[in-house]
Protein backbone atom coordinates (compact mmCIF):
# COMPACT_ATOMS: atom_id res chain seq x y z
CA UNK A 1 0.00 0.00 0.00
CA UNK A 2 1.45 3.32 -1.09
CA UNK A 3 0.02 6.57 0.18
CA UNK A 4 0.26 9.34 -2.39
CA UNK A 5 -0.68 12.91 -1.69
CA UNK A 6 -2.23 14.86 -4.48
CA UNK A 7 -0.16 17.78 -5.63
CA UNK A 8 -1.65 21.14 -4.65
CA UNK A 9 -1.81 24.22 -6.85
CA UNK A 10 -2.68 27.87 -6.23
CA UNK A 11 -5.39 29.64 -8.19
CA UNK A 12 -7.21 32.92 -7.68
CA UNK A 13 -11.00 33.07 -7.51
CA UNK A 14 -12.54 36.53 -7.64
CA UNK A 15 -9.20 37.89 -6.43
CA UNK A 16 -8.81 35.49 -3.49
CA UNK A 17 -6.06 32.89 -3.30
CA UNK A 18 -7.28 29.29 -3.11
CA UNK A 19 -5.28 26.07 -2.89
CA UNK A 20 -6.80 23.10 -4.69
CA UNK A 21 -5.76 19.66 -5.93
CA UNK A 22 -3.80 19.61 -9.17
CA UNK A 23 -5.70 18.28 -12.19
CA UNK A 24 -9.08 19.50 -10.89
CA UNK A 25 -11.68 19.90 -13.63
CA UNK A 26 -13.48 23.23 -13.68
CA UNK A 27 -16.85 21.46 -13.69
CA UNK A 28 -15.96 19.45 -10.56
CA UNK A 29 -14.65 22.56 -8.80
CA UNK A 30 -17.88 24.45 -9.46
CA UNK A 31 -20.05 21.52 -8.38
CA UNK A 32 -18.04 21.07 -5.16
CA UNK A 33 -18.53 24.76 -4.31
CA UNK A 34 -22.27 24.55 -5.16
CA UNK A 35 -22.09 27.27 -7.80
CA UNK A 36 -25.34 27.31 -9.85
CA UNK A 37 -24.23 27.30 -13.48
CA UNK A 38 -27.49 28.79 -14.71
CA UNK A 39 -26.96 31.92 -12.61
CA UNK A 40 -23.30 32.73 -13.24
CA UNK A 41 -20.86 33.78 -15.93
CA UNK A 42 -17.40 32.25 -15.65
CA UNK A 43 -14.18 33.80 -16.84
CA UNK A 44 -10.89 31.90 -16.82
CA UNK A 45 -7.75 33.95 -17.42
CA UNK A 46 -9.83 36.77 -18.94
CA UNK A 47 -11.68 34.47 -21.34
CA UNK A 48 -15.38 33.65 -21.02
CA UNK A 49 -15.81 29.91 -20.51
CA UNK A 50 -18.21 27.98 -22.73
CA UNK A 51 -20.25 26.02 -20.18
CA UNK A 52 -20.42 23.04 -22.57
CA UNK A 53 -16.62 22.70 -22.40
CA UNK A 54 -16.17 22.95 -18.62
CA UNK A 55 -15.80 19.20 -18.25
CA UNK A 56 -12.68 19.33 -20.46
CA UNK A 57 -10.97 22.25 -18.71
CA UNK A 58 -8.42 21.47 -16.00
CA UNK A 59 -7.43 24.22 -13.59
CA UNK A 60 -3.70 24.96 -13.56
CA UNK A 61 -1.27 26.81 -11.30
CA UNK A 62 -1.86 30.57 -11.23
CA UNK A 63 -5.17 30.40 -13.13
CA UNK A 64 -7.42 33.37 -12.46
CA UNK A 65 -11.08 32.48 -12.19
CA UNK A 66 -13.80 35.12 -12.02
CA UNK A 67 -17.33 34.00 -11.19
CA UNK A 68 -20.02 36.63 -11.69
CA UNK A 69 -23.48 35.98 -10.28
CA UNK A 70 -26.48 37.37 -12.15
CA UNK A 71 -28.91 39.30 -9.99
CA UNK A 72 -32.44 39.91 -11.19
CA UNK A 73 -34.10 43.24 -10.75
CA UNK A 74 -36.07 45.85 -12.48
Amino acid sequence: YLYTMKKKIKIKINGKLKIIDDKTKLSIFLKYHKIPLSKVAIELNRNIVDKKKMNKIFLRTNDKLEIVHFIGGG
